[in-house]
């Protein structure tokens, strides 16, 4: 007798098992996603509809930004349901059991549903990269202002702090970019360690030849207890301006790579960047959990359908499932607040559950 050791079981097989199952798993995502679009428009409406001047169009406008937060949302939970709907529904008419007397394993069976999920995962990272992140920019800004016409940003920012080297700059105030960017009601915190030396303080300071220049400086001597003052004080040399320029990050409104650029322009000017990290990282690990349903839920697919624990199955893998999401949204909590290292918050889940799938599914069927 031959082993089958093959991954896939027949292309014929492959194809039947993958269309199956992505359609069934993009009906239920439509499905979801109009019925929690208009329970979410009718919440929302009358908020919108209050301000004067908003009407149909704004409503239209409110649907276009929410809806590809809700599919991006709801996309892993309609992979899970898709996946059990299809092997539930084979497992019902005995197509199961007529793959696995031909010799074909649980996994080949599954394998057509995981290579399918990887396709929708990587659709689903560009589509949160490129249009949820736009999106959730765009609406979070029409919010703040209560659904009302958005202010032009006028590229204000306040109450910065930026370190050079072991040295501490306040600006009450940063306008412009780049180049022209000027820096109001500066101070230079001058340290030796964890010892401060001087306090030097200044109406303005603008970037030149790389470095910062404050104008009328005053200077408060820590150790002596004297104040001096200075025309002109040359202060943070190869501080960038973008380091004083960035404002509060949305981490979900930026795509993967601004939101990298971010981070590593938050790290160098000193500032906590555990929380943007653990959602950095999430932005990859989150795409790719829709791997994980076919696993989670394969155990719906799989024992006699006659035997009267085919809905018990399916219980069981779509608790897996969200368990799975309870796991996750609590790592990503705990790094948010810096209670686990961005990493770890991002993919423990992912690969604890890859493991409890794949254990379940060898313990059940191979």
């Amino acid at each position: 007798m031959k082993l089958n050791v093959s991954f896939f079981a027949s292309r014929t097989i492959s194809w039947y098992m993958a269309r199956l199952f992505v359609v069934r798993s993009f009906a239920v995502l439509a499905a979801l996603a109009v019925i929690l679009m208009a329970l979410d428009l009718l919440g929302e409406s009358g908020d919108i509809l209050a301000v004067p001047g908003n009407g149909d169009a704004q409503l239209w406008y409110y649907v276009s930004l929410r809806l590809p937060q809700i599919i991006s949302r709801f996309l892993p939970f309609s992979v899970l349901l898709g996946t059990l709907i299809t092997l539930a529904t084979l497992n019902q008419n005995s197509e199961i059991i007529s793959m696995k007397a031909a010799g074909i394993s649980a996994h080949q069976i599954l394998a057509p549903l995981i290579v399918a999920s990887l396709a929708i995962a990587g659709a689903s990272f560009w589509f949160n990269d490129h249009i949820v992140a736009r999106a959730t920019n765009v609406l979070s800004a029409w919010q703040d202002v209560d659904y009302g016409p958005v202010p032009q940003n006028r590229g204000i920012v306040s109450n910065v702090w930026v370190r050079s080297a072991e040295d501490l700059i306040h600006a009450g105030q940063v306008t412009g970019r780049g180049p022209t960017t000027t820096l109001h009601d500066v101070r230079l915190y001058d340290r030796d360690g964890d010892r401060l030396g001087a306090i030097a303080s200044a109406p303005v300071a603008t970037y030149r030849d790389g470095a910062w220049q404050m104008r009328d400086a005053r200077i408060f001597d820590v150790g002596r207890g004297r104040v001096t003052t200075r025309p002109t004080l040359t202060i943070g040399r190869g501080v960038e301006p973008d380091r004083f320029t960035l404002a509060t990050v949305n981490p979900d409104g930026l795509s993967f790579r601004a939101l990298a650029e971010a981070v590593s322009d938050l790290h160098a000017a000193g500032r906590p960047t555990v929380a943007l990290d653990t959602v950095l990282w999430h932005k990859i690990s989150g795409a790719l959990s829709v791997v994980l349903m076919p696993l989670l839920a394969g155990v719906a697919g799989f024992g006699l359908a006659r035997s009267g624990v085919l809905f018990v199955r399916a219980v069981i893998g779509m608790a897996l499932g969200f368990t799975y999401f309870v796991a996750d949204n609590f790592a990503l909590a705990m790094g948010n607040i810096g209670a686990y290292p961005p990493l770890l918050a991002a993919w423990a889940p992912f690969l604890l559950f890859l493991l409890i799938g794949e254990a379940v599914l060898i313990r059940t069927e191979e």
